[in-house]
This record gives structure tokens, sequence and C-alpha cells, in this order.
């Protein structure tokens, strides 16, 4: 990790992990003031976060940075419930998705790390896949499959990042990232129970939080 980075990184990160927490506790507690206001702060902080660290100083760090903003507005949509904001949401975050490909794809490929990430991807999609499909109906029988490839595009894409400064960062924040969409499609599709959020949300900000301080290692570049 680079010295830097703890300086730069701590306001952010602490602010941003306070805002998870009280996210937590507020839809655990059913308060929706709460998450209309901790929701997008906790979001900010991982933009703020990328910024912090020198997003815009290289080509992976703007693309990255892209996909943050993406994401961010996929968590504002998704604060109100209804099949329509669900559905953009989905689209937000798939080009967030996709932003988080086209950033990996700016680092050099390794081959074996490609290919390493292949079976546990497959492994995922194909378990999530016969969960969620017996429980999707209307526009969201395909909306979702396609979703779920994009997200297996992402992991693939993570793993070819194998061995580069910053990877650890990239394949925790993509996997992390993934998961939590289970949480997501659960409790869109499955079970409305606030454990999703219990688990889910921490999940998801500190999947996108990983992404973010990657580009600390490609600032100067």
């Amino acid at each position: 990790m680079p010295e830097f980075f703890w300086e730069l990184a701590k306001l952010p990160l602490l602010t941003g992990g306070a805002a998870t927490i009280a996210l937590v506790t507020a839809d655990f507690g059913g308060w929706r003031p709460g998450r209309y206001l901790l929701k997008p702060l906790a979001a900010a902080c991982f933009i703020w976060l990328a910024l912090s660290l020198g997003a815009t100083a290289s080509n992976y760090g703007l693309v990255m940075l892209a996909g943050l903003i993406l994401c961010m507005l996929g968590d504002i949509t998704l604060m109100f419930e209804s099949e329509g904001a669900f559905l953009t949401g989905l689209v937000a975050f798939l080009c967030g998705h996709l932003a988080y490909v086209a950033a990996f794809l700016q680092l050099p490929i390794n081959t074996y790390g490609v290919l390493l990430s292949l079976s546990p991807t497959i492994i995922l999609v194909a378990i999530t896949l016969r969960w969620l499909c017996p429980h999707l109906e209307g526009p969201m029988r395909h909306a979702v499959p396609a979703y779920i490839g994009v997200i297996a595009v992402m992991l693939v894409a993570a793993g070819g990042t194998l061995g580069l400064a910053g990877a650890g960062l990239i394949i925790l924040g993509a996997w992390g990232f993934a998961l939590s969409d289970l949480a997501v499609a659960r409790r869109q599709f499955i079970s409305s129970s606030r454990i999703n959020q219990l688990w889910g949300t921490p999940l998801y900000f500190a999947a996108q939080y990983l992404l973010a301080a990657s580009v600390c290692f490609y600032s100067a570049g």
C-alpha cells in the first residue's frame, strides 16, 4: 500500500464507515428518513475516497470513478421501493459493473488470473440463476439474467488483474460487490426481511471502498 494512503484515506473511510453502520442501524430499525440521509452519504464517501487518492490522475482511476458515480446513482434510485425504481437502479448498477470492467481492462491482463477466476464465477452464476429464476416475472425474467451475465464478466476481468499492484483490493472488491447483490435480489424477489440489509449493506459498501482505494496504485500514471 502506498505510504500516503492512510493519510489521504482516513477521513473518507472513517466518515463512510460511520455512515454505513448508521445506515444498517436505521434500516434494521425501519427508520426510513435515516435511509434517505445516510445511504447517499455513505455512497458519496467512496467517491470522495477515490478522488482523495488521485482517481483523476490515471485512465484506470477515471474509469473507476465513473463506475463509482454510476453505483451511487443506483444507490439513490433503489431507495425508492417500486418496480420502476428497481429497474432504473438495475440499469445504473449494470452500467457501473461495465465501467469497472472497462477500468480493469486499462491494466495488463493476466491470462492465468482470468482462467483461475472462471470456475468460481461459473459456479456463482449457476447457483444464482437456479435460485432466482423461479421467482422472476415479466421483464425481470430477461433483465436479471443479463445483469448476472455482466457481473460474471466483471469477476473474470477482475481476476485478470492477478499479480498487479492493487489486485487484492480489486478482486476482493469485485467479489464483495457481486455477493452483496444477492442480498438485493433476495429482498426484491424472495423475502423483504431486514436481515438482507444487515449483511448486504456493509458488504456492498466495503466492496466499493476497496475498489475506490485501488486507484491509489495508479494515481501516478
